[in-house]
């Protein structure tokens, strides 16, 4: 995935000793949990600010599949994009990759549902939150 494509969202970390787990490597749900914080993240920089109380987001579902491990003190890089979208539903994807190395880490594919910050009731996704994103 480019670095300079403009609907591509990327964030910087190092893994610290509370992202490991007993074999001292990342955690595989803190990689899940990555993939959460840069979907939000990336909401948050290209969302018009009414929208932040206007809409909410739920996960529909995760695909993730871990690929090589990374360990204490490594930087990793974290790119998302918006893939496609269908009615209520959009389609993230993330990868994670080695901030050294760009060698792929993990890589996830997340389903989430649109919705009304109020009713909590499903939207299909406003044609504007669309373009923002593509």
């Amino acid at each position: 995935m480019p670095q300079d494509n403009p609907q591509v969202f990327e964030m910087t970390l190092t893994v610290g000793k509370d992202d490991l787990d007993a074999m001292n490597h990342v955690n595989n749900v803190r990689y899940l949990q990555w993939v959460q914080d840069v979907a939000e993240a990336h909401w948050r920089k290209v969302a018009a600010p009414e929208w932040l109380d206007q809409y909410a987001w739920v996960v529909i579902n995760h695909f993730i599949e871990y690929k090589k491990p990374a360990l204490l003190g490594d930087k990793v890089v974290i790119r998302t994009h918006v893939n496609d979208n269908s009615g209520p539903k959009s389609q993230r994807l993330v990868r994670i990759f080695h901030g050294d190395t760009e060698k792929l880490l993990c890589q996830a594919s997340t389903w989430w549902c649109f919705l009304d910050g109020k009713t909590h009731r499903p939207l299909r996704v406003a044609e504007e939150i669309i373009e923002a994103f593509s």
